[in-house]
């Protein structure tokens, strides 16, 4: 059972590490580039403040952007703020979206997000939490993955490997840290590929955002992974 109370009050946590991370920088270091390919890391700040709306827009009951393009220019005209600005953002959507998941409702109706994927409501706290924690590592502030909260990188791990279960383009593949073990890729066979390594590795492979050189591969080749 998703206990979205629980992961509201994650999500508070991971926004106060990110503002208290963020306010420690200045405004040269906002153009400089992030880890993600194309982006500063005013563009991650600025995506992380309107992913905040988008998502009180999702449990309000509003579609979760007006559009793909005004998405995207809405990160384009956040990214050259100055840090002021961007903190003041991210806290007061951070406030909005919490204002919406602290309202009474439903919590077990379905609510359509990007690109006519559906989830159930109570799932959406935690797709903040994925935002908040993956686009704080994304900032190349000194935050990693190894610093995620072990909750935070055992979920993950169950929600993306759910999310590739069943992908053509993946071959059965069993993922394990050596404790805990999932399963993802072509349901049609038996794993035969075997993915192990740490939980911060396994996030980081299965998130795009390390090459999986770390993890040990037994039975095959390390599989090409479809992007989120």
């Amino acid at each position: 059972m998703i206990d979205h109370a629980h992961d509201l009050a994650c999500v508070r946590d991971a926004t106060e590490r990110l503002l208290h991370a963020v306010a420690g920088l200045d405004n040269a270091s906002l153009p400089e580039p992030s880890r993600l390919p194309g982006w500063t890391r005013g563009h991650v700040l600025a995506h992380l403040a309107r992913n905040a709306d988008a998502l009180r827009n999702v449990l309000e009951g509003r579609p979760m952007y007006a559009s793909a393009e005004a998405r995207d220019a809405d990160i384009e005209s956040g990214a050259p703020r100055a840090l002021d600005a961007q903190l003041a953002d991210l806290r007061e959507s951070a406030a909005r979206f919490r204002a919406a998941g602290e309202a009474p409702a439903d919590w077990s109706r379905t609510v359509e997000l990007r690109n006519g994927v559906t989830d159930s409501a109570s799932r959406v706290p935690f797709r903040r939490w994925i935002e908040v924690e993956l686009h704080h590592v994304d900032l190349g502030i000194g935050y990693e993955l190894e610093d995620l909260p072990e909750e935070f990188l055992e979920r993950e791990t169950d929600f993306l490997t759910a999310r590739f279960r069943g992908h053509p383009g993946v071959p059965a593949t069993r993922v394990t840290d050596g404790t805990r073990a999932w399963n993802t890729g072509d349901v049609a066979d038996d794993p035969e590929v075997t993915v192990t390594g740490t939980p911060a590795e396994l996030v980081g492979w299965l998130a795009g955002r390390r090459d999986g050189t770390a993890l040990k591969v037994a039975g095959g080749a390390l599989p090409k992974l479809p992007p989120l």
